[in-house]
Formats: structure tokens, C-alpha cells, sequence
């Protein structure tokens, strides 16, 4: 087992790295910057190093400084954790390269599963169903063959996208040119690159995504599913496990269909696989090749630390379990607490004047904020994750709805009002949205103040 990992990483998910590494009994390197100086996991580390002034590109991705200050520290593994160079597989490569293990998939495997066609093509290989679709588009007229092969209406989606950009829809030949100019220049504006492909557009889907776990010695096991559906912007606000859109033979068949594709593609450590869903069927959409932020509601459901896992699988360990050994329990939910305006999602960072996170059986908060901390205003506005858990979807609903009343942050205003709002809509509680739920929703909102 690794003595020192450091967490290549900031915020919540930095500090949920740290408290795995030292429940195993592993020292922490905690990298920040310059803004990030008295953040919790900066406070909690062994060590800390600062790597570069308040932007993330001359701190948190800054690849050579990170590298260095784990050669500094003497630590044995890097950890991290989800955005920033989480799915870089240069990054993975130079961690290697030095003789320190990148806790994650290896830099080919994550080329090969993070490009969305060459994992698109993986998927059709390995027996994962697909919504048809094209190879990379270089002009626009391929793009208008491929759409009339396809049937509209069909998406333009870049390569290296995440997030909803470099992502346009086109419902006839009159919109191709425009789908495509823009998808390729929000592709060159926000990634590596500017290719991009198309796919056929599901118009009422959900998002359902299965977690992965899978060792050095061919044991995969899945962890079930997770229902993102609940969504502004392509943004995920509210997840939840199981998908109340799933009954009990679908989740099972799509659930070993993953497993089994897992173990023929070859991957190892933990993943997932996205996948659109409607009239009962499913297709795939993409793999992310790291942790999710989403990975508590698994976890409660599971009762298995995703953290934990990873860890001992980039050391070499084997799983140790089985998939008839993952018994699943009850319902759980996470709500995404942004310090924004919940009216205009305008970020709003800014000094937290108090903090009082709800407690209580079967509630957990992943945040490091604390009262007198300073929100910097250079990263993403997402301050706490609120997860909740109970025996029933209906108990693990009434759990949110408390934990969310008790919930107090002032100082920045945060998105909670609209969490409030989300599950106390009929369609929500009955569990009959989709992807297009909530900004529908907000749109009519809008409309009737």
C-alpha cells in the first residue's frame, strides 16, 4: 500500500480524497494555489505546496509543477480526482514516467475510453448498444450526409466535450451549417480539439449511468445505476440511486451488459458508463474515465468507499468481492449546492459569514467550506454536495427535504431555494422527468411570474 498519495486537486472532492487516504492509514500532499491557501484539505494535509498563483491553468493544471511537488514530498501515487487533469492522459503518462502511480486508468486506456469515438467504437466492439452515429465530420457537407444516414434530428457533439459544450442540435439541412460552425468553435475555444462527430438526438431520454470497478486481475463488477436526468444546461443538479425510471430485470440486464464489456475492453480502476434512455431501451453515450461527483449516492447504496477502492486497485490489490457479493440497499439522493444566484445562476462568490450543515441518520455533506471561508471566484461555484439516504425513495425524499430546510449558508447566495423547489414538484416526487425536465420547467416558471 502507497505511504503518501497527493490529491492533484481542490474543494470537496480533495478533502474526500484526503479522509479515504487517512482512514487507510496513508500521509497526504495537498498542491494548492495561491487562493486556496486556507482550504480545509490544505488545513487537514501532512504536507502542503503551493504551486502557482490563483488560476487553475498556472496551479491546477499546471502538469510540471504537480509532478514536482510530488517528487519534493517523496509521495508514491497522485490522486486526481475528478475535472482539472483527471482524464489528461499526457498527465497519467508523465506521473508514470517519473516512477509515481496515477491512481486511475493507464494513459492508453484512458485515450482510448476518454475520446468519445474511439470509445463509441470500443462500445459497438464490446457489445454495449449505441444510438447510431457518425466518425469524425471535417466539412460540413459530410456532416449533412451523415445526417441524412441518420434521420433527424441529430446532434453535433465535440470529441473532447464535457459539460454541454461544443454540443448543437440540428432538426433539418437548414440548421447543419450553423450546428456544425458552432460546435466546432466552442470545441476549439473550450478543448484540445476542435473535431467533432454526430449522433441520432433522443428527444425525451433519461441519463442513466452504471459505475464500474475493475481490478488488475480481470475482476469488474458493476455498482449500479445512477439517474442524472435532473439537469440545467447539460449541468447535472440532482442525482439519484436507483433510477425510479428502471425496473428491477432492466437495471440487472444493462448492469452485467457493462460488466461484461468492462472485462473484454480491459479497463481497470473505477469508471463509468453514460448511457440516454427511453421507450426502454439504452444507448450509450460516453465514458468517464475518473471519479464522478456523484459517487456518494453509490456509495450509500453499495455501502462500498469508490475512494478506497481506487486506491487499493492502483496499488495492486485485487477486489476481493464479487458481483453476487454487492448487496444494493434502499434509495439515495444528492443535491449539487452552487454558490450562485438560484434565479440567475450567476456565480456568487464571496465570504461565508455562517455555516451550519444539516446532520442527522442517513445525511452527509461533502463540502469543505466553514464559517469565515472566502469563496475564491477563479473556480467552479459548486461549494457542498448534500446526500442523502434512505430505506424508500419516498423516506429518502422527506430526508432531503429536512436536511435542506436545516441547511443554513450565509454571506453568498447559493442554489439551494431551487433544490427546495425541484422536489417539491409532482413530477419529481413521482419520478416522471427527463433530461429536458427542468429547464422546461423553469422556462414555465418564468412565464407565469
Amino acid at each position: 500500500m502507497f505511504e503518501k498519495v497527493l490529491i492533484a486537486n481542490r474543494g470537496e472532492i480533495a478533502l474526500r480524497i484526503h479522509r479515504a487516504c487517512r482512514e487507510m492509514g496513508i500521509r497526504t500532499v495537498a498542491v494548492h494555489s495561491e487562493a486556496d491557501a486556507k482550504a480545509m484539505h490544505v488545513r487537514l494535509a501532512d504536507e502542503a505546496v503551493c504551486i502557482g498563483p490563483s488560476r487553475s491553468t498556472d496551479s491546477y493544471l499546471n502538469k510540471s509543477a504537480i509532478i514536482s511537488a510530488a517528487l519534493i514530498t517523496g509521495a508514491d501515487a497522485i490522486h486526481p480526482g475528478f475535472g482539472f487533469l483527471s482524464e489528461n492522459a499526457d498527465f497519467a503518462e508523465m506521473v508514470e514516467s517519473h516512477g509515481i502511480t496515477f491512481i486511475g486508468p493507464s494513459a492508453e486506456q484512458m485515450r482510448k475510453m476518454g475520446d468519445k469515438i474511439t470509445a463509441r467504437q470500443a462500445a459497438v466492439e464490446a457489445g454495449i448498444p449505441v444510438t447510431p452515429g457518425s466518425p469524425s465530420l471535417d466539412t460540413v457537407e459530410d456532416a449533412k450526409k451523415w445526417a441524412a444516414k441518420i434521420g433527424y434530428p441529430v446532434i453535433i457533439k465535440a470529441k473532447d466535450g464535457g459539460g454541454g459544450k461544443g454540443m448543437k442540435v440540428a432538426f433539418s439541412d437548414e440548421d447543419i451549417h450553423e450546428a456544425y460552425t458552432m460546435a466546432r468553435a466552442e470545441a476549439k475555444a473550450a478543448f484540445p480539439s476542435d473535431v467533432v462527430y454526430m449522433e441520432k438526438y433522443l428527444q425525451k431520454p433519461r441519463h442513466i449511468e452504471i459505475q464500474i470497478l475493475a481490478d488488475k486481475f480481470g475482476n469488474v463488477v458493476h455498482l449500479g445505476e445512477r439517474d442524472c436526468s435532473i439537469q440545467r444546461n447539460n449541468q447535472k443538479v440532482i442525482e439519484e440511486s436507483p433510477s425510479p425510471a428502471l425496473n428491477q430485470e432492466q437495471r440487472e440486464e444493462i448492469g452485467e451488459i457493462v460488466r461484461k464489456a468492462i472485462a473484454k475492453i480491459g479497463y481497470q480502476n473505477a469508471g463509468t458508463l453514460e448511457f440516454l434512455f427511453e421507450d426502454g431501451k439504452f444507448y450509450f453515450l460516453e465514458m468517464n474515465t475518473r471519479l464522478q461527483v456523484e459517487h456518494p449516492i453509490t456509495e450509500a447504496v453499495s455501502g462500498i468507499d469508490i475512494v478506497r477502492e481506487q486506491i487499493r486497485i492502483a496499488s495492486g490489490a485485487a477486489l476481493g468481492y464479487k458481483q453476487q457479493d454487492i448487496h444494493f440497499n434502499g434509495h439515495a439522493i444528492e443535491c449539487r449546492i452552487n454558490a450562485e444566484n438560484p434565479e440567475t445562476f450567476a456565480p456568487c462568490p464571496g465570504k461565508i459569514t455562517e455555516w451550519h450543515a444539516p446532520g442527522g441518520l442517513g445525511v452527509r455533506v461533502d463540502s469543505e467550506i466553514y464559517s469565515g471561508y472566502t469563496i475564491p471566484p477563479f473556480y467552479d461555484s459548486m461549494i457542498a454536495k448534500l446526500i442523502v439516504h434512505g430505506q424508500t425513495r419516498n423516506s429518502a425524499l422527506m430526508r432531503m427535504r429536512r436536511a435542506l430546510e436545516e441547511f443554513v449558508i450565509d454571506g453568498v447566495s447559493t442554489t439551494i431555494p431551487l433544490q427546495q423547489d425541484i422536489i417539491s414538484q409532482t413530477e419529481f416526487i413521482d419520478g416522471i422527468y427527463n433530461i429536458h425536465w427542468l429547464e422546461d420547467y423553469m422556462r414555465k416558471r418564468n412565464m407565469d411570474k
